[in-house]
């Protein structure tokens, strides 16, 4: 009877219990319950953290394989709180790392808070700037918790640690990512209290945050802080500004940029080429294009596909279809796959000219790049072939429909 009546007490308490956590938040109660679990429950899905229930001496890189082996997240928090209670207790950075990274990638942030809550209450172990670094990669990329990648920042120097412009820059680049401009300006003037030394890469992402936000202006002005922090700009400086002044549609000050990188001995690559050569697109301006190729070319600048593409779109766009064509023909020839969007535009081009050899020869390479022409496009297709214009018209319907087999079959 006594026992029965223990039962029926603990049973209760139970039930009383999880009424109450209801309320709680998911992680909370986590949290609640691995600590309360008994430590043979604790351990009974991870066979690894046995060996913390051993009396036997654990080094810490013994205790570090231990916590790497563990599968399932959950139960590294009730692991490490029993681990903090053996006489060998001897917490290392790596250790931390690891159950962040683990938190990081099953997404539980919340754990990762209790991790530096205990970091902040034992301070037993000194931090490297790694540690910090990878923990606002967290909280930045994976946890989308910004603010968070701040406070790391700025609470560095209470663990004895001084970010460099490594972190600095990290938490610069995620805001303009972000398109936090209003914040960057706060985080770039507090460089001085951290330590922090400006350096071309950050200036480089101010850059490009200004760029982003529109304010070219000043975007360019901070071009003259290059040799005030003795730093020398580079092509990652100029690119969004070029790529600024297209978008508005100002090429003459995009090409005073490309001047001025020639003069200062700095090489423009290929992206910046592409950004040109696509803006010049945008407004038409195909041969201006065509010739900026050329003039990459020349320059010992490689063209990648997509400075292919986006003259190949500028000749589609001025239904230029037989220049396109060889265009297109170069491109395969050369190991390249021109996109869906320019071969859909390629053959109602040619559909609206009624070049049905042209046709055929699109429609082929379509089919050859894995790429199957929609019921609209075959439609227009044959429409063009059937057309009284065309008094070649069965044989040239053969031709396409054999085309459109061996796409469908």
């Amino acid at each position: 009877m006594i026992l029965l009546r223990r039962l029926v007490v603990l049973s209760a308490s139970s039930y009383s219990n999880l009424r109450r956590s209801q309320s709680l938040s998911s992680s909370t109660v986590r949290l609640l319950s691995s600590s309360t679990t008994t430590t043979s429950q604790r351990y009974s899905g991870d066979d690894k953290l046995a060996r913390l229930k051993h009396k036997d001496w654990l080094a810490p890189n013994e205790v570090l394989k231990i916590f790497e082996n563990v599968k399932d997240p959950s139960f590294l928090i009730p692991a490490y709180q029993h681990y903090s209670k053996r006489k060998d207790y001897q917490p290392t950075e790596s250790l931390y790392a690891l159950l962040i990274n683990k938190f990081g990638q099953a997404k539980m942030f919340d754990e990762i808070e209790e991790v530096m809550r205990i970091i902040k209450l034992e301070k037993r172990c000194r931090f490297s700037e790694e540690f910090f670094y990878n923990l606002m990669k967290v909280y930045g990329n994976l946890a989308g918790r910004i603010n968070r990648a701040i406070e790391v920042l700025f609470g560095m120097p209470e663990f004895g640690c001084w970010p460099s412009s490594k972190s600095f820059n990290f938490v610069l680049n995620l805001l303009v990512s972000a398109k936090l401009f209003d914040e960057i300006h706060k985080i770039f003037v507090s460089a001085p209290k951290l330590g922090v030394e400006i350096d071309a890469c950050c200036l480089n992402i101010l850059i490009k945050g200004l760029c982003e936000s529109g304010n070219l202006e000043s975007a360019l002005q901070l071009l003259d802080e290059f040799p005030k922090q003795k730093s020398r700009p580079n092509v990652m400086t100029f690119s969004p500004l070029i790529r600024g002044f297209c978008n508005r549609g100002k090429f003459e000050d995009a090409f005073e940029l490309l001047e001025r990188m020639e003069k200062e001995r700095i090489e423009p690559d290929t992206i910046t080429f592409n950004i040109l050569i696509s803006g010049l697109r945008k407004k038409g301006r195909v041969d201006e294009g065509i010739e900026l190729l050329e003039r990459m070319k020349l320059k010992g600048c490689e063209p990648n596909p997509g400075t292919y593409q986006e003259v190949l779109y500028g000749l589609l766009d001025k239904k230029r279809n037989l220049e396109a064509k060889e265009m297109m023909s170069q491109m395969i020839s050369w190991g390249m796959r021109p996109s869906f969007l320019s071969y859909k535009k390629m053959a109602l081009g040619l559909c609206e000219t009624k070049s049905v050899v042209e046709l055929d020869w699109v429609l082929r390479q379509m089919v050859n790049h894995g790429f199957v022409p929609k019921t609209g496009m075959w439609w227009k297709v044959a429409n063009c072939v059937v057309s009284k214009n065309n008094n070649d018209w069965r044989e040239n319907l053969d031709r396409v429909t054999t085309a459109c087999q061996e796409t469908l079959g």
